[in-house]
């Protein structure tokens, strides 16, 4: 069973930049795709960025120039590289994986496995 959790949340000014990591553990050798999403209260959880392990990655077109996820194997951690944020980037975010293909322009298949979230908050 693989576990996954992340770290790097925050507060940060606009235009600044955040590091989100999500370090996995337990048996990862099925899991084959990776992604990012968060959720804004009163809002759904939107999916903004994915990665499968041949380096392949999709991402929400609000993020999109902004935003780079990559993934370190050895290590089995996902990150998140946010540039340039904004206040709307603000929300929880959260890491998930699973063993899906990944679509091109939109993300994992199925995701069997979340984190339990970490804050960003970008003021103006």
């Amino acid at each position: 069973q693989v576990q996954l959790v992340e770290s790097g949340g925050g507060s940060v000014q606009a235009g600044g930049s955040v590091r989100l990591s999500c370090a996995a553990s337990g048996d990862t050798s099925t899991t084959t795709c990776f992604g990012w999403f968060r959720q804004v209260p009163g809002k759904e959880r939107e999916g903004i960025a994915f990665m499968d392990r041949d380096g392949s990655t999709t991402y929400k077109d609000s993020v999109k120039g902004r935003f780079t996820i990559s993934l370190d194997s050895n290590k089995v951690t996902l990150y998140l590289q946010m540039n340039i944020l904004k206040p709307e980037d603000s929300a929880n975010y959260t890491c998930a994986a699973g063993r899906s293909p990944l679509w091109v322009g939109t993300g994992c298949e199925r995701l069997n496995t979340w984190g339990q979230g970490t804050l960003v908050t970008v003021s103006s």
